[in-house]
């Protein structure tokens, strides 16, 4: 790509480009086009070099031009720290993990923190001695790749209070669950906040120069205040909107904060959802499901809130103006978190929705509440699927499902949980395999014009072609998504990243 503009400039062109997307209404079909841009907006689309070039120009050298990508669910903190923290993705054991982190360079604050594990196939498990017995003194914190577990060592559980606590005693295994580990996650997240700030921009910028112009930031803090504070240092890479948890409710409705609020001129940074927790994970085997867990005939996960409670809060936010975003992860919960959606009217979104029963499956489409999913997952967890779902009944990671009974589809990464790149989201979503393996229930695969449109700001069933109008949140890129395959899709270039007209990434 050749361009005369660079990054921060507003061009006024996108030369020779092309065009892509279902139920297209302009007239140029493969042609090549010039997207003419100002203020913010597109303004014209015409063949190219039909009309005068007054401005910077991006020349797309023949790449096609998309809308802007989102990542519907990211949790920036934890996300942007994973760039100091230990990997342990490829621990194949309690033993081996404990290894690797022993390994592991001591942070600044005299910590060592390691993130990514997962335990839920592990011959052995994790123990409180072993970890001991690796570490020693450090203070040692493993974070489950998917945040609802985490194991500590001794010298972890003393540093955070939780040796003599009652309600937080891991016992013999020193790991720690649900609301616990989710409270140490806080903790490590809060202990530096401008590091933190750093990473958070430095990660964003990354972001978009895989296309990306906006994120929902569900971060277990009070958003507000850190995307003021970022947006003081001149945060300007992406789009944001940043989730209310139920802590934070109260203070929420009392400073009048209400979804789609701006906290920018620009309305760069916006008001999310109220973000509520219902249940656990299938990783850390706490999501709440209708048959048993193997081997555990007691364990039907947890509903970390009950749905009286779920009802109360959602009934307080959607008064106070707030959409809603319900984790719900098991059969169960997503039961639950579809009756508080249409008793109390509330708007908004089902997260995470990896097992559904058949019945609530329409449910989604009736109530307009959105599917906020992650493609990833169904592919990062296909194995645990297979061993620790075999018994249930309900649909698991059912995509397919979802959108033929039209529901909304919006993707995302729940990244630290899997990498921020929607390139890999679309390629899981519509070819269900990733690294040579037979597809994983391809029946719950989507189009790609649905993944493309469900990585878009609102979702699949929103329109994903580009006409005068539109708001010139824009991505040029080497190849066609609707048409590449999955090597393709994941090795998807971008030339350039447009977030109103502004360039945020250019090669």
């Amino acid at each position: 790509m050749r361009s005369s503009a660079a990054r921060g400039e507003l061009p006024a062109v996108i030369a020779n480009a092309r065009l892509t997307g279902a139920g297209r209404l302009d007239p140029f079909g493969d042609d090549p086009v010039d997207v003419h841009l100002a203020g913010g907006r597109i303004v014209d689309l015409a063949p190219a070099g039909a009309l005068p070039h007054r401005g910077p120009v991006v020349d797309a050298a023949g790449g096609w031009v998309i809308p802007g990508l989102w990542d519907h669910h990211v949790h920036t903190v934890q996300w942007a720290l994973v760039a100091q923290r230990e990997r342990l993705d490829d621990a194949r054991s309690a033993a081996e993990a404990a290894a690797i982190i022993a390994a592991a360079p001591v942070l600044g604050d005299g910590r060592r923190v390691g993130t990514g594990f997962r335990d839920a196939l592990w011959a052995d498990a994790p123990s409180l001695a072993l970890l001991d017995e690796r570490t020693g003194d450090v203070p040692t914190y493993l974070i489950n790749a998917d945040v609802h577990s985490v194991w500590l060592n001794s010298a972890a559980l003393r540093r955070e209070g939780f040796d003599s606590s009652e309600a937080f005693h891991p016992g013999d295994s020193g790991l720690l669950r649900e609301e616990p580990a989710f409270e140490i996650s806080r903790r490590l997240n809060a202990a530096d906040p401008l590091l933190g700030d750093r990473l958070v921009v430095d990660a964003l910028e990354r972001a978009a120069a895989r296309g990306i112009v906006g994120v929902v930031d569900l971060d277990m803090a009070w958003n507000a205040e850190a995307w003021a504070r970022r947006l003081a240092a001149g945060f300007d890479a992406t789009r944001i909107r940043f989730g209310i948890y139920p802590a934070q409710l109260e203070r929420a409705l009392a400073e009048g904060l209400a979804t789609g609020d701006a906290l920018d001129p620009e309305g760069l940074v916006r008001v999310g959802p109220l973000k509520v927790i219902t249940d656990g994970s299938l990783g850390t085997r706490t999501a709440a499901t209708a048959h048993a867990y193997p081997d555990d005939p007691h364990n039907h996960g947890v509903l970390t809130v009950a749905p009286g409670a779920l009802v109360e809060l959602m009934t307080r936010a959607t008064g106070g103006g707030l959409a809603c975003a319900v984790h719900a992860i098991g059969d169960v919960a997503n039961s639950h978190a579809l009756d508080a959606f249409a008793v109390t009217g509330a708007t908004g979104a089902i997260e995470h929705a990896q097992l559904v029963a058949h019945a609530d499956i329409p449910r989604f489409a009736r109530l307009g509440v959105s599917a906020s999913v992650q493609p990833e997952h169904a592919i990062d967890d296909r194995d645990m699927t297979d061993a620790i779902w075999a018994d249930q009944t309900a649909i698991a990671y059912p995509l397919r499902a979802l959108a033929d009974a039209g529901a909304n589809l919006l993707f995302g990464s729940d990244a630290p949980v899997a990498t921020l790149d929607p390139w890999a989201a679309m390629a899981s979503a519509v070819h269900r395999t990733r690294d040579g393996r037979a597809p994983w229930h391809p029946d719950q695969a989507v189009d790609a014009t649905t993944a493309l449109a469900a990585s878009t700001a609102a979702g699949s069933l929103a329109r994903a072609t580009l006409m005068p109008g539109d708001v010139a949140d824009l991505v040029v890129v080497d190849r066609d998504p609707l048409t590449a395959d999955e090597k393709a899709l994941h090795a998807t270039g971008v030339q350039a990243t447009l977030l109103a007209g502004r360039l945020t990434h250019a090669l």
